[in-house]
């Protein structure tokens, strides 16, 4: 069963503030007429509006068009809320992104009758929660076919594809319909006299092979015919990357951008405290105005948490370039920084060098973490590093970051930050402790060390 939720961005907001349902809504992260819409409401959508579309452009089609700006933590929250009714159902849930999940049925055939039936119930169970959100289903033998019925009746569909009338559901489809095929992968499909999803799954895994040039062309023969290829994937994060579009008014001050720089790596050390892990490799990229872009890459001889660490593998980098080509890389014509990190190391396993012991350090970092999770906002507790310019990153929407959003062991989300809103330059928040030391903070000896790991404080004697 494959459920995805229609217009998502949009009706939550919708949800949120009664007053703009039934009108025409586009979700923006800042208000500019160049500014992308990221969403359009079903409303929007009658007047051809298309996420990723620019605002001027919408606006030519919709002037009635009503702009909102993004409320990642809220998207966020409503998404943990969906999982957790899917998992009523099915413990093999995977989210596919914000929007969309899977849940694999195959193991409840003795429990259930009618997948139809709980599907429906699904529905009504988000309808209680949150009336405004509608979902389209997709139930079938395997997740593409699932995710494709999802595609056939949008919104609030509910399409059952079995062998019987696969032929005819996708007698309705062109080519680029199918989840996956673009414009490029057309071509080479017409090229070779595959004109319509049907024809491609009657085609051999031969002919298959020669369009999409190797295996992949079988992997999409098994797709059409009924087999698994698409239900996991790695569970664990193969990267990170934190980006963001910078503002005409960011890239005349220097120090916005280098306090960007520092934001984007600090959200990647939390993620990683969050999942415990270390990164061996940093990518950098700038894109500058003119579509040119400039880009590095760092191997680290060992494994890294720290952000400000991530930032200087960075800037010497940025400097070497810099002294060469008599160029400054952060200048007036940026329009888009990102980091992104791979090659990671289990922090259970990590192993730390006998000539630079980084353990105190990396104990620290975390107890800083675990401080922050006493708390219902995020920046109660800041490092000096993010000081500067403490508000220049405003949240962002992340499509890859479900992963964080999953459950630990003891069955809690796994990063509650990305759950709570950010507040602006002077904007009041209400402080809330969420877990309470259940013994008092030990009075210390002098050269005695704090070790936070949990609810309770305990007492470690620094034996140097």
């Amino acid at each position: 069963m494959y459920i995805d939720m229609n217009s998502y961005f949009a009706s939550c907001e919708q949800q949120r503030h009664p007053e703009l349902r039934g009108k025409p809504l586009g979700v923006v992260t800042y208000d500019s007429p160049n500014a992308a819409v990221i969403a359009a409401s079903v409303e929007a959508k009658r007047f051809g509006l298309k996420s990723g579309m620019r605002l001027r452009e919408c606006r030519e089609l919709c002037p009635e068009l009503i702009t909102t700006p993004t409320h990642p933590a809220w998207y966020r929250q409503i998404h943990v809320d969906i999982m957790a009714i899917l998992r009523r159902y099915c413990d093999d849930v995977i989210p596919r992104s914000i929007d969309e999940a899977v849940a694999n049925f195959h193991s409840y055939r003795l429990v259930y009758n009618d997948l139809t039936a709980i599907a429906k119930q699904i529905k009504a169970d988000i309808a209680e929660k949150y009336d405004y959100l509608k979902c389209s289903i997709g139930i079938a033998p395997n997740t593409f076919l699932a995710k494709v019925g999802t595609e056939l009746q949008k919104p609030d569909g509910l399409v059952i594809i079995t062998p019987d009338n696969v032929d005819e559901k996708l007698a309705t489809m062109k080519l680029t319909d199918l989840p996956g095929i673009a414009s490029k992968n057309e071509r080479r499909l017409l090229m070779i006299g595959i004109r319509n999803p049907v024809e491609m799954r009657h085609a051999s895994p031969a002919l298959l092979r020669k369009a999409f040039g190797g295996v992949v062309g079988d992997y999409w023969h098994r797709r059409l015919n009924f087999a698994e290829v698409d239900m996991y994937s790695r569970a664990e994060n193969r990267t990170m990357s934190a980006t963001r579009t910078m503002s005409s008014q960011q890239v005349r001050d220097p120090q916005q951008l280098e306090s960007m720089l520092i934001s984007l790596c600090t959200r990647l050390e939390q993620r990683m405290v969050k999942n415990s892990m270390f990164c061996k490799e940093v990518s950098f990229s700038i894109r500058y105005r003119d579509e040119t872009r400039w880009e590095t890459a760092v191997k680290l001889v060992e494994p890294v948490q720290d952000a400000m660490e991530l930032r200087n593998y960075i800037l010497d980098r940025m400097q070497e370039h810099e002294r060469s080509r008599g160029v400054k890389l952060l200048n007036d014509k940026v329009t888009n920084l990102t980091v992104a990190i791979q090659s990671f190391v289990n922090g259970a396993i990590m192993q730390y060098s006998l000539f630079d012991n980084r353990l105190k350090r990396d104990l620290l970092r975390k107890v800083v973490y675990q401080i922050k999770d006493m708390y219902e906002q995020k920046n109660i507790v800041r490092k000096g590093s993010e000081l500067f310019s403490p508000h220049v990153m405003k949240d962002a929407v992340g499509f890859g970051s479900v992963r964080d959003m999953g459950l630990n062991k003891d069955g809690e989300i796994r990063n509650r930050h990305m759950l709570e809103e950010e507040t602006g330059p002077g904007e009041k928040r209400e402080i809330k402790i969420r877990k309470k030391p259940e013994t008092p903070i030990p009075v210390l000896a002098e050269g005695a060390d704090i070790q936070y790991d949990g609810p309770t404080f305990t007492d470690i004697i620094n034996e140097d």
